[in-house]
């Protein structure tokens, strides 16, 4: 069968224009431009994109998943010359009214009833065609594409700004809530109705509480009953951005585990904050991490979890490991969470080119200011509410 080709990027009518965003419009022919020069230096007619980051990456917020997480709605094919929308007759109209109207995209559709995959096949052969999967006949470069969306542009700082303050008031909005005897699920419940209510799409959601935390660092939450304190943590997806945070809430005065906890993740949690800094590389930052975990006498906690990664367009991307060489610029975007005990922290930092920006962070939640060479460091507190 033909593949029907549909130029969809016609000049606007004057009633029509207004609607056109003209800032996301110049972000996406910047992108095109960047990699139509990689493109030619690399000697390729053109890239196949399937990964739902690179996706959003390329149209600067548009989705091609379907049910969030379903499997894919739609392909990218690149040229030089060229950006085209593959999909079936199914999603077209949401693609070219809704994902990417109006922002110069041609379409490329074929019936629902036949795999996208063969139009993928035809588009690429007989061409040298890169691509972010390795599907068939092409040759998977989405190591150079994590390089190409890091670091963020402004346009991308914005709106990850803007999603970090809509995930932290959801958390914390729901930590001054806290009743006790809600369970853990009830409290999961409203932090994804309030994250949904302002579009941002739950990645993952924990709440841990009366020290689950301790046994169990990757719990998400179960029926059962928050009576003395929890920690809420969540990561989100907006604009294709993703951000992430934790607060801790006590009913009543904290429990001396709780404290004792406390007292050695803020430090760890400052100190990776503050050393998130340009031109380093990520096992740099570690050491004074891991410095922190061993001056603090909990060693050994480093160990049962994962501290942070990098964030951006794909959630986890880049981890924070030991030895990892990978170099933070500023324009990066990285979610600490290191926890100790029955305490995990959680915030989302953007390097900036002489310093740290904590983007989750608000005026309405207590900080302990801690000082790191001489800088003071604001990390989340404990919230105390009324039992």
């Amino acid at each position: 069968m033909s593949t029907m080709m549909v130029d969809l990027s016609d000049p606007l009518s004057s009633a029509e224009f207004a609607a056109v965003d003209t800032e996301r419009l110049s972000e996406i022919a910047a992108r095109h431009q960047r990699l139509a020069e990689f493109l030619r230096q690399e000697g390729f007619a053109a890239l196949l994109l399937q990964q739902p980051s690179n996706f959003t990456w390329f149209t600067a917020g548009g989705c091609n998943e379907r049910g969030g997480s379903t499997g894919t709605t739609g392909s990218l094919f690149i040229t030089p010359e060229a950006r085209v929308i593959a999909c079936s007759n199914v999603d077209t109209a949401q693609f070219f009214e809704s994902e990417v109207c109006n922002m110069g995209f041609q379409l490329k559709e074929r019936p629902w009833t036949e795999p996208r995959t063969v139009m993928l096949s035809d588009l690429c052969r007989g061409r040298n065609v890169a691509s972010d999967t390795g599907f068939p006949g092409t040759t998977d470069v989405s190591l150079q594409l994590l390089g190409l969306r890091l670091p963020l542009s402004d346009y991308d700082k914005s709106r990850m700004r803007n999603a970090a303050k809509l995930l932290t008031h959801a958390v914390e909005a729901t930590a001054r809530g806290l009743v006790k005897g809600r369970t853990e699920a009830e409290i999961a419940g409203e932090v994804s109705h309030r994250l949904f209510k302002h579009g941002v799409q739950p990645e993952r959601i924990q709440v841990l509480g009366d020290g689950r935390g301790t046994h169990f660092r990757r719990w998400n939450f179960d029926e059962s009953p928050v009576q003395k304190y929890c920690t809420i943590s969540a990561v989100g997806r907006h604009c294709g951005m993703f951000v992430g945070a934790a607060r801790t809430v006590s009913i009543g005065d904290p429990p001396d585990a709780l404290l004792k906890a406390f007292h050695p993740a803020a430090l760890i949690a400052a100190t990776g904050v503050y050393f998130s800094q340009p031109d380093w590389e990520v096992f740099e930052v570690w050491n004074r991490v891991h410095r922190l975990y061993e001056k603090t006498g909990v060693e050994a906690e480093w160990r049962l979890a994962d501290q942070a990664e990098i964030v951006e367009y794909e959630f986890g991307a880049v981890p924070i490991m030991p030895t990892s060489e990978f170099r933070l610029t500023a324009g990066t975007p990285v979610y600490w969470h290191p926890s100790v005990g029955p305490v995990l922290m959680g915030d989302t930092v953007l390097v900036g080119p002489s310093g740290t920006e904590v983007l989750t962070v608000s005026s309405e939640w207590p900080v302990v200011p801690i000082l790191v060479k001489g800088t003071r460091v604001g990390v989340p507190a404990i919230l105390v509410v009324n039992s």
